[in-house]
């Protein structure tokens, strides 16, 4: 779907997609995966009750930090996902606006994710929920 492991964060009530990229350079949405996402929420649209807009807004908050090479997508988009979870005002769109981009997280950060991941997957592991 997506070329590597990017994240789209959706306001369905919005209409509003916005795209996440943590690799280096200006890419385009996938087109199969823009598809998919429009649909879902022209769906929910319908479940709703609700017309809808003609077309879904995209938005590519390009400012997100980036990645130092091609191995730390997953880190990377989980740190996003636990930024936009963790920020009462889920005022990402503006932090990760064009210009308030940052290089790339600090390790600690990063470190920060592979912690909690890697405590709730022992977690899973000790109920035997897998």
């Amino acid at each position: 779907m997506f070329p590597s492991l990017d994240l789209a964060d959706c306001k369905a009530k919005r209409e509003t997609v916005y795209f996440l990229d943590p690799l280096p350079g200006h890419r385009v949405v996938d087109e199969e995966a823009k598809n998919i996402v429009n649909s879902a929420i022209k769906i929910y649209n319908s479940h709703i009750g609700r017309a809808g807009r003609k077309a879904v807004i995209w938005k590519t908050l390009s400012g997100t930090p980036k990645q130092p090479s091609s191995v730390e997508c997953g880190y990377y988009v989980m740190r996003f996902m636990r930024d936009i979870i963790m920020d009462p005002s889920l005022a990402f769109e503006n932090k990760y606006a064009k210009g308030n981009q940052e290089a790339s997280y600090p390790q600690e950060a990063i470190d920060e994710v592979r912690n909690e991941w890697a405590e709730f997957v022992c977690q899973i592991i000790e109920q035997g929920n897998y």
